[in-house]
């Protein structure tokens, strides 16, 4: 390579960028219109379905190989996907017809009418996280297929089985003017973000977001940022207690706690605080056992540099299960910390780990303006039986999406848009506003091609306020009505000499 990246674009293409031909070729493709059609969008839809089914096994062993995915995990990553080929199969047709939208009464009444289509953006960017590296990666671009775009992914590196299989699953699937793979690291994203893509895709950390978001702000690219934040957990003194644990234990230590819309951290009210820990500890053991590094169903940390950083949050102190690790191993136990404070080390970022510091609180009211306070984050959960609670937090908090007594199903349901807000990330994806999201929405006045309609100078001796009202969605009144007089400026009170 032949530029540094900076971490931010140049705006400039070099003539020696190396992604260059593989943009042109899908720039010339989307030129053609060919991705706008039905066939096409079909036919990259079976292609991906046939890509993952005939790999699935290898898949799931890459997955496991980069990180200790276990079973359950892999196949989610599989048979996600096939949802939403399936859901885009059965939908497409529908998606793609141009819709009819009111229009005011006096346009309609002459011949007119409105529609709206949704048309693709062009060669569409989607780089894809490590957590979910095959899922992640490929939702996003079913999404942009079935909308008629091209796309260039580029995968984690971080998982670098998953990385290279995956590229040579894609090469052999698929016409690379219609779906292209990049592996690599920083350099081949820097050369990347210096092609004026019409749309990116990015999933990861707010840190990278923001490189991402600088430099599609060089060519103006719409952009969707998928990140994360440290995700809130209310258990009040009403929440069914034994449904709460497990949903908490197993939402924030699936994937070894590296999972976006895990629970960060816990806030109980102080009368079922004790309680609470002793179910969460004994429901720990029984997902994970005693020792949970001989849990076939624990993964580990991506990287010792991550083990590193999780394991620094655990105060001693404060451990009230778990708090072992192994950094070369990149092991982190399933750890509780109790009782914890936002002043603790966990409780200053996201932790993306399975460290939970789990706070007692006695009014809800107190909480839930400690939590606005904090960067806005993906996901939010309260366990609750109490109408008023759920109610008020739900109404109070923002944060992407989340769920009532349950914890991280909000993300495997197609018709709930996922996505995050402010520092959590912007645009929302998932079935329909998948769609949507990776379509231009063109809006389109249909006009009648006889009706004479006059709004063209000279004005003089023209109705201009009949001619506007055509545009308005109530009649206006008529001339000398009574219902909104003009006042009188040689009467009216205020009216100066």
């Amino acid at each position: 390579m032949d530029r540094t990246f900076s971490g931010q674009s140049r705006g400039v293409i070099t003539m020696s960028n190396r992604f260059q031909s593989c943009f042109d070729a899908q720039k010339a493709r989307f030129d053609t219109d060919a991705t706008k059609s039905l066939a096409w969008r079909l036919e990259q839809l079976d292609r991906m379905e046939r890509m993952l089914r005939e790999h699935q096994q290898a898949l799931c062993a890459a997955l496991h190989q980069d990180f200790g995915k276990p079973p359950f995990e892999q196949l989610f990553e599989i048979t996600v996907p096939l949802g939403v080929i399936q859901y885009y199969r059965d939908n497409l047709k529908a998606l793609m017809a141009p819709q009819s939208v009111p229009i005011p009464p006096g346009l309609e009444a002459r011949g007119n009418r409105g529609l709206v289509f949704k048309e693709p953006y062009g060669v569409t960017l989607v780089i894809g996280p490590f957590n979910a590296p095959i899922l992640l990666l490929l939702d996003p671009a079913i999404a942009a297929l079935a909308a008629g775009n091209t796309v260039v992914l580029k995968p984690a590196n971080t998982t670098p089985a998953t990385a290279e299989l995956l590229s040579r699953c894609i090469t052999n699937h698929f016409n690379p003017e219609d779906v292209a793979i990049v592996t690599g690291g920083r350099e081949e994203i820097a050369a990347l973000l210096e092609l004026p893509f019409d749309f990116i895709f990015f999933t990861g950390s707010s840190a990278v977001g923001k490189v991402v978001l600088r430099a599609a702000a060089e060519h103006l690219t719409p952009v969707v940022l998928e990140l994360g934040g440290q995700n809130p957990t209310v258990v009040d003194a009403s929440a069914n207690l034994d449904i709460a644990v497990d949903r908490i234990a197993w939402g924030h230590n699936a994937i070894a706690g590296q999972w976006c819309v895990a629970p960060g951290y816990v806030c109980v009210h102080r009368s079922i605080a004790d309680a609470f820990i002793t179910r969460l500890r004994r429901s720990l053991i029984h997902m994970y056992g005693e020792d949970p590094r001989h849990s076939p169903d624990f993964a580990r940390m991506i990287s010792e540099h991550d083990a590193e950083r999780v394991a620094s949050y655990i105060l001693p102190d404060k451990v009230v299960h778990g708090g072992r690790f192994d950094v070369p191993g990149r092991y982190v136990e399933p750890t509780v910390l109790y009782p914890s404070a936002w002043t603790d080390p966990a409780m200053q970022q996201e932790v993306f780990g399975p460290v939970l510091p789990v706070i007692p609180y006695d009014d809800l009211r107190e909480v839930v303006g400690l939590i606005k306070r904090r960067p806005r984050p993906l996901a939010a959960y309260i366990f609750s039986k109490d109408p008023a609670a759920i109610d008020y937090f739900l109404g109070s908090v923002s944060f992407g999406g989340g769920c009532v007594n349950q914890t991280n199903l909000h993300c495997w349901i197609d018709s709930l848009p996922f996505g995050g807000v402010g520092y959590s990330g912007m645009g929302k994806y998932y079935g329909k506003a998948g769609f949507d999201t990776l379509s231009n929405t063109k809006a389109m006045l249909i006009g009648n091609p006889d009706e004479v309609l006059d709004v063209f100078p000279p004005y003089a001796g023209k109705d201009i306020a009949g001619s506007l009202g055509l545009f308005a969605w109530t009649e206006p009144p008529a001339p000398g009505d009574d219902a909104s007089p003009m006042p009188d400026t040689n009467t009216h009170p205020n009216a100066t000499d």
